[in-house]
């Protein structure tokens, strides 16, 4: 079973509330989750933000709709409460609530136009794009799709500068990650003659007690292999360094991986992929573009103590 879209929640969660008492919104989410025999990986799932599970953002948002057509009471946050309105409806037996339903009620579609972008293209009830997602799931799908976009971007310019450039960047995203105290401190000691298969060291402390050593291969398609980790670890060994970090713009075999679990140093593996999803969370070769805000009500604002 998967997890159904909010406009398959409507007509359950109106069917929940027929009893006329005060249900909260956890006990709906539960009731609804058995209802629709959804397992515990299913009811786990969350959104892109990890801030909610799939399932409650969508019995939220079909009470939203519901409350916005005046079938359940919308007044009073995380509580699902029917209304003489919705009682009406279920008599009629409806065999499903979804947009075009609701759209019958004036207060439902004067809500739709107000909150209906002035530039957009309406969408026709019933298609995917209306019925499978909810607006915070279309919002956060739609920004995961940009640092998608954004992280491609990224590795391809990061693979189209010199090897000197990668070394900087590796070094600098450490620091900006909270390895080392300064980018000047652990810049004098990247790469060069000399180095012995170590590119940068990152000093973990003011006195330089501890540090990660650094090696930096920027690579084309082709997967790093098993012996460029074990070179690594050799390097480490003659530094006498207890760990290191072997970053990449390609990927690792699975080879590699087994390799670097086996060595007695902590080598921890960076591949392309991650390398460029760490510069977008640190901020390193990315600028703020726009910043969008979602608030929600304060509910507890609008409570009044009863004298």
């Amino acid at each position: 079973m998967t997890i159904p879209d909010y406009q398959a929640l409507m007509l359950p969660l109106l069917e929940l509330a027929s009893d006329g008492a005060e249900h909260s919104s956890a006990e709906a989410t539960e009731t609804l989750s058995s209802k629709f025999a959804l397992t515990p990986e299913e009811r786990e799932t969350i959104l892109p933000s990890g801030r909610q599970t799939t399932i409650a953002n969508r019995v939220g948002w079909a009470k939203t709709y519901l409350a916005k057509a005046g079938l359940l009471d919308g007044s009073k946050r995380g509580t699902v409460r029917i209304t003489d309105r919705g009682r009406a409806v279920l008599k009629s037996s409806p065999t499903k609530i979804d947009i075009a339903f609701l759209s019958q009620f004036p207060e439902f579609e004067e809500f739709r136009k107000r909150t209906k972008p002035a530039d957009s293209t309406d969408v026709h009830p019933g298609t995917v794009g209306v019925s499978e997602q909810t607006p915070r799931e279309v919002l956060e799908s739609s920004f995961q799709e940009l640092r998608r976009t954004l992280a491609e971007e990224l590795l391809d310019r990061v693979k189209s500068n010199s090897p000197d450039f990668f070394q900087r960047l590796v070094v600098s995203l450490l620091i900006k990650m909270g390895y080392g105290a300064s980018l000047a401190d652990a810049g004098s000691v990247v790469g060069g003659s000399g180095d012995r298969g170590i590119d940068g060291i990152v000093k973990q402390d003011v006195l330089g007690l501890d540090a990660v050593y650094i090696q930096a291969k920027r690579y084309g398609d082709a997967p790093i292999g098993s012996e460029i980790v074990r070179n690594f670890g050799g390097s480490l060994l003659q530094h006498k360094a207890a760990k290191g970090v072997l970053i990449t713009t390609s990927r690792f075999s699975e080879e590699a991986k087994i390799a670097a679990a086996q060595m007695d140093k902590r080598i921890v593996l960076v591949d392309g992929a991650k390398l460029s999803e760490l510069m977008i969370d640190y901020g390193v070769g990315v600028i703020e573009d726009r910043t969008f805000v979602v608030k929600r009500m304060d509910s507890d604002f609008f409570e009044e103590e009863l004298s």
